[in-house]
């Protein structure tokens, strides 16, 4: 008899139990599903990760320069991913007016602009930095910072920037070869991406 009272008094708790359960907010998030051989599952895409051996130094003046070039991509990509994404914005711009006149006057606004926003940045990258970012632009916008200048400002200007960058040693004609040369700096950078450095 004790049985059945205690089973009566559970059983008749298990639906409240059940709608309490119900009634609590699940968290978790929303994702795609896709449905794969008759059973519908989450569809997620995951990062690539690159794996790559570990880096041997010959030396501690090797160590030392990737260290640096370690601090200097982290620096200065985003600066190049902003110069992209102000190249796109600015073109698209250019080709929504109506005229040159009108063309070479956002030129001159942009121009203003940048150099207000953008020099006080740039007079704390150093050197090697400055030398960097020239092949990073090269590589985000699949031109050399040389072309866009002339392409935007003109060829007198794109000259006039190409002399001065020549009197430090630096040519905005430089361009990104990951595979050769610049292999070591393709490696920082897509480790830097995937968030491994």
């Amino acid at each position: 008899m004790i049985y059945i009272i205690i089973l009566l008094i559970f059983g008749a708790t298990l639906p409240l139990k059940a709608q309490q359960s119900s009634s609590l907010q699940l968290k978790g998030y929303m994702v795609p599903m896709c449905v794969y051989q008759g059973d519908t599952i989450p569809c997620i895409t995951l990062k690539n990760i690159y794996i790559y051996p570990t880096v041997k130094f010959k030396s501690r003046k090797q160590e030392r320069y990737y260290y640096k070039l370690v601090r200097d991509v982290k620096k200065t990509l985003p600066l190049a991913r902003e110069i992209r994404n102000i190249v796109i914005e600015t073109y698209e711009y250019l080709e929504t007016l109506p005229d040159e006149k009108a063309r070479k006057k956002h030129i001159k606004l942009v121009e203003k602009g940048l150099k207000e926003q953008y020099t006080p940045k740039m007079k704390k990258l150093t050197f090697s930095q400055g030398k960097l970012l020239i092949k990073l632009v090269n590589r985000e916008c699949n031109q050399s910072s040389y072309q866009l200048v002339k392409a935007f400002m003109g060829p007198f200007k794109a000259g006039f920037y190409q002399t001065f960058a020549a009197l430090f040693g630096a040519s905005l004609k430089k361009e990104y070869h990951p595979e050769e040369e610049d292999r070591m700096i393709e490696r920082v950078i897509i480790l830097v991406e995937n968030g491994q450095l």
